[in-house]
């Protein structure tokens, strides 16, 4: 049974109930007397509540915001710490080490006769030793090292300088070059060549890659070492066969690569470029030694247990 107390408590809420509901929402408030207050304290504890609620609500929200703000914070002051590194190839530095070691003897064909050591160094003026230089790289196209340092000679012996060439007719030019390969087109495209750099540089060679590669019988890699050798200028890598067959079965381009120049573009993407001058010549030296195109001799390559393409044979 409910105390008297709680009897009259009911009694009071009863009747607060019924005329609430019979006279509608908001009687209390028109007849502003004692049943008024009531309504006033309740609505009052509501608004309390949802007051409080309110506040709960908004301290809940203060600390996620807080949390999220540090978070930022967090990832915008060591976001170079947080990016994931570009990509490299696996074991990349110890391969490259390893293919130091072995070339450190210099004793491969490119270290005797490639194109830096083809021109006349005391040809004078300059002009006429970086002709020499681009001469030799149209020559070295699908060519032995030795047997386009021979043409060189003979080239050499003639007196090799713009003019020189110009005077010379496309029968003797042929005979003097042979037996370089595709020695018929090489001498069209030296004619052809010699002719424009006397007409619009003066017997120079162009100092740009874009105006080398425009030339007759001049590529990418032609144009890339002519920047080295004759201009003193890395202006990228140059990429033979033996680059570009060495760099795919090392796997130091991401995906396989189908020519030399989508070669050069993949290892420039993540070769630091203080290396650049020197990949080509240690590459292909190493190319010519070890890292053969058939039969490499991969017993005899301290990168055996590194190479993917070891693993295969």
């Amino acid at each position: 049974m409910c105390s008297p107390q709680e009897s009259g408590m009911n009694a009071v809420g009863a009747r607060m109930v019924t005329r609430s509901r019979s006279r509608g929402p908001g009687a209390g408030l028109r007849r502003g007397g004692e049943e008024g207050a009531p309504l006033r304290s309740v609505e009052a504890a509501a608004e309390g509540r949802k007051s409080h609620s309110s506040v709960k609500r908004q301290r809940k929200t203060q600390r996620l915001n807080v949390a999220y703000e540090a978070s930022e914070g967090e990832t915008g002051e060591g976001a170079e710490h947080l990016q994931a590194p570009g990509w490299e190839p696996r074991d990349w530095q110890q391969q490259l080490e390893n293919i130091r070691t072995m070339r450190s003897g210099k004793d491969a064909p490119v270290d005797q006769l490639g194109a830096e050591h083809c021109y006349d160094l005391s040809a004078p003026p300059k002009q006429v030793q970086r002709y020499q230089v681009l001469l030799s790289l149209m020559l070295s196209s699908q060519t032995k090292d030795q047997v386009t340092a021979g043409a060189m000679q003979r080239l050499r012996a003639q007196g090799l300088t713009v003019d020189s060439i110009l005077q010379t007719d496309d029968s003797t030019l042929g005979t003097l070059i042979y037996p370089v390969g595709f020695w018929r087109n090489k001498v069209k495209y030296i004619k052809q060549t010699s002719a424009i750099l006397q007409q619009r540089y003066g017997g120079d060679i162009p100092a740009s890659v874009a105006e080398l590669v425009a030339l007759p019988g001049v590529g990418p890699k032609m144009a890339h070492l002519a920047m080295a050798v004759a201009w003193g200028t890395v202006s990228g890598i140059a990429v033979d066969t033996h680059v570009h067959r060495i760099a795919n079965r090392l796997k130091w381009t991401k995906k396989a690569t189908k020519s030399p120049e989508a070669t050069r573009t993949a290892l420039e993407e993540w070769l630091p470029r203080e290396l650049w001058s020197e990949i080509n010549g240690l590459l292909v030296g190493f190319g010519q030694q070890t890292c053969l195109p058939i039969h490499p001799r991969c017993q005899a390559c301290l990168n055996r247990a590194l190479c993917p393409a070891a693993q295969g044979l």
